[in-house]
């Protein structure tokens, strides 16, 4: 029982130090992004980072960080390229669960989301979107995987400047769920909005993921 307990503890202590790593790769990202220093500045700090990617990379994983589900039916998952704490790609989305039972979010984009000028790419939007619905449908009680996704773009999305992302489920049939979300303003004007139709997989029915 000691060896379990040490080794939970282990696994918990590397995690929290990955998560921390992450942050400061999302801010070398931005760094990167806004940079104007020399360009022999750039080539020695380039030198620098292939120095640690190497020592980073002297032990690998096959696969990137396992998922759970969690008691409210969401997935759980570290390595998640939208809510993962050890994914320097993910904001990290933190999405909370509100007592309507729907998935609601704080989140500011970051210059490295920037598609048009001083606007956030149209993919990144989706993919956040894409997340939410998914979540709302875990909420339910019906998760399932994306089977088609549908997106408005309303107005300009804007990054630096806080914004928040809300979704609903709204009916299933069978295995199929539908959810509908967007992205808005603070006062609730919306910019992105989207509906989603999510796939409950059968074998996810027959032999539900513990959680």
């Amino acid at each position: 029982m000691t060896t379990d307990l040490a080794s939970t503890e282990d696994a918990d202590a590397l995690l929290a130090a990955l998560a921390v790593l992450t942050r400061q790769a999302r801010e070398l990202v931005d760094a990167v992004v806004l940079t104007d220093v020399p360009e022999s500045e750039i080539a020695a700090v380039t030198a620098e980072l292939g120095v640690l990617t190497e020592r980073l990379r002297a032990r690998r994983r096959t696969s990137p960080q396992p998922f759970e589900i969690g008691p409210d039916g969401v997935p759980r998952h570290a390595g998640n390229a939208v809510t993962g704490s050890a994914n320097p790609h993910a904001l990290p989305l933190v999405v909370q669960t509100t007592p309507e039972r729907t998935a609601r979010a704080e989140l500011t984009f970051r210059p490295t989301h920037e598609g048009p000028p001083a606007s956030v790419h149209g993919g990144i939007s989706a993919m956040i979107l894409d997340h939410m619905l998914g979540h709302a449908v875990a909420v339910a009680g019906v998760a399932g995987m994306t089977g088609t996704l549908t997106v408005r773009y309303l107005r300009r999305v804007p990054y630096g400047e806080p914004l928040v992302a809300t979704a609903e489920y709204t009916r299933s049939e069978g295995r199929k769920s539908w959810s509908e979300g967007r992205i808005a303003l603070p006062d609730g004007t919306p910019l992105v909005e989207a509906t989603g139709l999510f796939v409950t997989p059968r074998q996810w029915v027959e032999n539900p993921l513990p959680g």
